[in-house]
């Protein structure tokens, strides 16, 4: 019997691939068009909790560990281009792959304990927004929390995938408020540049958990799911698409666009941290306020020194920028669950297609939401769920790594030269980030 993705039309001819197979000449639009997956990824790392981490950075240390940021972008990129490039030439996110040639129990270790780190990461995105809303208008915190998690997840289930895939690129531009905020903040310039610049280490304990915090908060295991399945995805509600191991032609072509999500997706989302390092270290460090623990004391701790309007845009993007994240989260730990299991998976598809799939979905985020009514911190939880992370994120990467060479998985698309080493080297800064973990719970 035919495998269910077979082409059965008749092969084009040699001329036809060779021009199916080029890059198409740049335009504006087009190039608008390409953006999804990468752009959506990228915008996502830079949610409510990771707002919290870069303030926190630019709080206590100031200008010097702006740094951090021309590191994690080529590092981030390169494996967030690997998993696209997986995702995409197999038909099947990691989860997926994971399956097909590894034991059963690492994958049951690996998607348990994404789903535990996800969850947790939710409840505290859900708390930060929540207090975010009670910022500007006021009211009952917790309210928000129920109607942004169940807004959050009706829109996953309920909404038409292309539209709702549509309405997660908008979300991006809330992003924008951090640049706004940058904007209307005395910076010293010449201090950020060589902050930027010039790599400025301390060899404290403060210093250390900041960095791993830093890194983690970058490279994370949900990013590599998500942005692997929404490559599997776009390809299988796209008629004119199939897995590129099974039609080869067209592979540069999508390999360029995959590039150039990907490197926008991440060079945004650098942007972005980097906005808020610098505005937390003129607005805050530099006026001793040293003690900001979360995204919403960081919007509050602006009022005072640059106004209403800082602290307004501020708390707007974390609003905007959880509305974003929450789905990836709750979505990629529904793709890894369901592709481990073998259930039908995919947003495209109706909830009584993927009952299962959207089951995980919505358990995810509302266990997310029930952790915000519990004597659990949800933000001290997530110094534990960026822990699980930073050990999940090695054996995710070091699995990523041989699959992308792996020609019974590749075909001949194997990642090879310098995205190939830029991989393990993403890999291995994510390993020292364990280490320093370990050896920070002993200084």
């Amino acid at each position: 019997m035919a495998h269910n993705n077979v082409d059965h039309r008749k092969t084009p001819k040699p001329e036809k691939l060779a021009q199916q197979d080029k890059p198409e000449p740049f335009s504006v639009r087009g190039f608008l068009k390409t953006l999804g997956p990468g752009l959506v990824t990228g915008a996502s790392d830079d949610d409510p909790s990771g707002i919290g981490t870069y303030s926190q950075a630019g709080a206590q240390l100031g200008y010097g560990i702006g740094w951090t940021m021309l590191l994690t972008f080529p590092l981030m990129a390169a494996i967030q281009e690997i998993s696209a490039r997986v995702g995409r030439v197999t038909g099947h996110g990691i989860a997926g792959n994971v399956r097909r040639l590894y034991p059963a129990w690492l994958l049951n270790t690996v998607i348990a304990l994404l789903f535990i780190a996800n969850t947790i990461n939710i409840a505290a995105d859900l708390a930060a927004m929540g207090d975010a809303l009670k910022l500007l208008i006021g009211g009952p915190g917790f309210l928000y929390v129920l109607v942004f998690g169940v807004a959050s997840t009706a829109a996953q289930i309920f909404l038409d995938y292309k539209r709702y895939s549509a309405v997660l690129k908008w979300l991006t531009l809330s992003l924008f408020a951090y640049v706004a905020a940058l904007a209307v903040t005395k910076v010293s310039w010449g201090d950020a540049l060589r902050g930027i610049a010039i790599p400025q280490i301390q060899w404290t304990s403060a210093f250390l958990t900041t960095l791993v915090a830093i890194l983690g908060t970058t490279i994370s295991p949900y990013l590599f799911f998500w942005q692997a399945s929404q490559e599997a995805e776009d390809q299988r509600v796209d008629a004119k698409k199939q897995p590129l191991a099974e039609k080869h032609y067209g592979a540069q072509r999508e390999f360029h666009r995959i590039r150039a999500d990907t490197m926008v997706g991440m060079a945004f989302s650098n942007l972005i941290a980097i906005s808020i390092i610098i505005t937390a270290a003129a607005m805050l460090n530099a006026t001793g306020k040293t003690d900001i623990q979360t995204s919403a004391q960081a919007a509050e701790a602006l009022k005072p020194i640059a106004g209403n309007f800082a602290e307004f845009i501020f708390a707007l993007g974390i609003i905007g920028t959880g509305l974003l994240a929450v789905p990836v989260l709750a979505g990629s730990a529904a793709y890894a669950i369901g592709e481990g299991r073998k259930w039908t998976v995919g947003l495209a598809r109706k909830p009584r297609e993927a009952a299962s799939f959207y089951g995980v979905l919505a358990l995810s985020a509302g266990i997310g939401i029930v952790l915000n009514f519990t004597p659990i911190n949800p933000i001290s939880a997530l110094y534990w769920s960026a822990v699980i992370n930073g050990v999940l994120a090695v054996p995710v990467m070091m699995l990523l790594m041989v699959m992308a060479r792996r020609r019974d998985v590749m075909s001949k698309f194997i990642v090879a030269g310098p995205l190939y080493w830029l991989g393990w080297l993403s890999a291995a800064a994510m390993a020292i980030c364990v280490v320093a973990m370990i050896a920070g719970f002993f200084l």
